[in-house]
């Protein structure tokens, strides 16, 4: 039997360019030309944001999180902070949807109500823009969820008095939150400061006189316990009726 053998095939050989027709040359080179302006034309390449997604269904991320909500609740909190960071571009905090960034932050309370994240989102991350309107947004939000649930949530709450009575410059607002503080936030680990915050809010408003009612009634119903915290309030008090110069 014979074995036919396969030789691999030759490359042609090259010819030398000065072989080429001058038409060929040509042709190529009003190609090149043509191609290098025809990219010098376009427009330079941008990159698009994509737009925040709204949230499913509660019981959708219940499926989704396969019997373990929480994991799935972390997973939403970081998929949400890193959102503004898209390739090729960063999307400022203040063009995002904040309707529906407050959606998927209720939606990683609803997997995890004991996940403290998405409220402490709320109160440093999208409580940062310079815009009045998203700030109110966050700042609703995080008071609608410390109503439920005072004694865990109490310090999202305290953040958002700051916020109401020094950046958007809303004292009533500020007293609003200060007042919920002291009157629902009422459980043994809510810090004192916490719930007196009213006091220092009524007198930026000018309204010393209730300040003072608010720290006699304290004083008065053996409610501060702490010789430290009884004697800064007493002080508090002698300054509000002008008998002491204000403290440092």
């Amino acid at each position: 039997m014979r074995i036919a053998l396969f030789r691999p095939m030759q490359r042609p050989a090259e010819r030398p360019v000065q072989q080429v027709p001058g038409v060929t040359l040509a042709v190529l080179l009003l190609g090149l030309v043509l191609q290098l302006g025809w990219h010098h034309s376009l427009p330079p390449a941008q990159a698009s944001a994509d737009e925040l997604p709204g949230t499913p269904a509660t019981g959708l991320l219940t499926i989704a999180s396969l019997g373990d909500p929480v994991a799935l609740s972390k997973f939403l909190n970081l998929w949400l902070q890193v959102f503004d960071n898209q390739p090729g571009i960063s999307i400022p905090f203040r063009e995002l949807d904040y309707h529906k960034v407050r959606g998927w932050l209720q939606a990683s309370l609803d997997l995890d109500p004991a996940g403290h994240y998405p409220l402490l989102a709320a109160a440093r991350l999208y409580s940062e823009v310079p815009d009045p309107d998203r700030q109110r947004l966050m700042l609703d939000f995080i008071y609608k969820k410390f109503l439920e649930s005072p004694n865990t949530r109490w310090r999202w709450l305290a953040h958002s008095v700051l916020i109401a009575r020094h950046r958007l410059e809303d004292l009533p607002l500020a007293l609003k939150y200060a007042k919920a503080l002291a009157d629902k936030a009422t459980g043994a680990r809510v810090p004192h400061w916490a719930q007196q915050m009213d006091i220092f809010v009524l007198e930026d408003m000018g309204e010393t006189e209730a300040a003072q009612i608010v720290i006699g009634g304290l004083l008065a119903n053996g409610q501060v316990t702490d010789p430290h915290e009884f004697r800064f309030l007493s002080g508090q008090l002698e300054r509000l009726q002008g008998k002491a110069p204000a403290s440092n």
